[in-house]
């Protein structure tokens, strides 16, 4: 369906939002960054959003006044997103793209529809997590975890690695979702890393050790809770969903991360701005929005998620260690747009 809200409009942005605008752009003005003079209405900005609009809809007051232009929103799948910007190419009527996964923003990348960032505009950003052309910047980042109950699992039965849970102590004890997203991109990592030999053959073996099957990560955290399965494979920040009203000092799940691993695989949600837009100083800004310290905070008091900035903790009570702490498998998020041929192994192992 189209979903096309137009959100609240912003008002003329004064003095103080023109040092805003001039400090995201990099300019000394408002001349500089591209504001229309002499009282001449600014033009809209398209946004598509494959971040849902609960996330996104209350910074967007924010971001009207940061970057002195109304702001129009199409939210969707970030699937289906990508396919309507591919298809609509350089007619494409959108002037910047949030997209859930490294995959999706790499995809648009290659096929020349995203234009480069400024340098000085991502350089807040470890490189891992930004496109090496600056095609595109990560805004989060989610890490895959092991979540486990602590009164069924000891902290040495943990797995160092994936070949780990092959081990008969975890036949029928472990959770996934098997048509999750972030599963899927679990999947495409693990393809990446060791191969289609190698990721196949791991997978039948994981089948062989009867996983169970949950329809989303929070259900398989439940079922850790409750002691039905004793760890289950998820997104970090699943756990701290179920702890918002809960002490999660006594919440009998804990998340492991493994370094080094296709198990502790670290993706993101992103942003590029359209080389087919009319607007590329504003779209730019909208990105430099995003990467400011209250977009961040925002973020991650919301979802959990890894801000990309340096500094930006959790306000709620749950702790999250800075993402330069962890240590994911090498590759190129870019590549993890493959989730096709992902289902088609995961279906020819009988996992799906």
């Amino acid at each position: 369906m189209d979903r096309r809200p137009l959100l609240a409009r912003g008002s003329s942005i004064g003095a103080a939002g023109a040092a805003v605008i001039a400090l995201l752009a990099g300019c000394a003005g408002p001349e500089q960054a591209g504001l229309p003079g002499g009282g001449e209405s600014a033009p809209t900005l398209t946004i598509y959003s494959g971040r849902s609009e609960e996330l996104v809809a209350p910074l967007i007051p924010q971001l009207e006044r940061a970057v002195g232009r109304d702001v129009e929103i199409r939210y969707g799948s970030t699937d289906a997103l990508e396919t309507q910007l591919t298809q609509e190419g350089p007619d494409s009527p959108a002037d910047v793209f949030l997209g859930q996964d490294g995959g999706a923003l790499g995809t648009l990348s290659r096929a020349g529809l995203l234009a480069p960032l400024p340098a000085e505009v991502v350089a807040p950003v470890p490189e891992r997590y930004r496109a090496p052309d600056l095609t595109w910047v990560a805004t989060s980042a989610r890490a895959r975890v092991v979540a486990y109950n602590p009164g069924r699992v000891a902290e040495t039965d943990l797995p160092s690695g994936l070949d780990d849970l092959l081990a008969p102590r975890w036949s029928g004890r472990l959770g996934f979702a098997p048509t999750n997203a972030s599963w899927l991109s679990f999947v495409t990592g693990l393809r990446l890393v060791r191969g289609e030999e190698g990721a196949r053959q791991w997978l039948t073996a994981f089948a062989a050790q009867q996983p169970q099957r949950f329809h989303g990560n929070g259900e398989i955290v439940e079922a850790v809770a409750e002691g039905s399965i004793d760890a289950g494979l998820v997104n970090h920040y699943y756990l701290y969903r179920k702890t918002e009203r809960l002490d999660p000092a006594t919440y009998p799940v804990r998340n492991h991360y493994v370094p080094d691993d296709p198990l502790g695989l670290v993706n993101v949600a992103g942003a590029g701005v359209l080389a087919s837009s009319d607007d590329q100083d504003a779209a730019r800004q909208v990105v430099a929005f995003l990467l400011s310290r209250p977009a961040q905070q925002h973020v991650v008091d919301e979802t959990g998620e890894y801000s990309v900035l340096a500094g930006v903790t959790p306000s709620r009570p749950f702790e999250l260690a800075p993402l330069e702490s962890l240590s994911p498998p090498v590759l190129d998020l870019a590549d993890l747009g493959s989730l096709e041929r992902s289902e088609t192994m995961l279906q020819e192992v009988g996992l799906l």
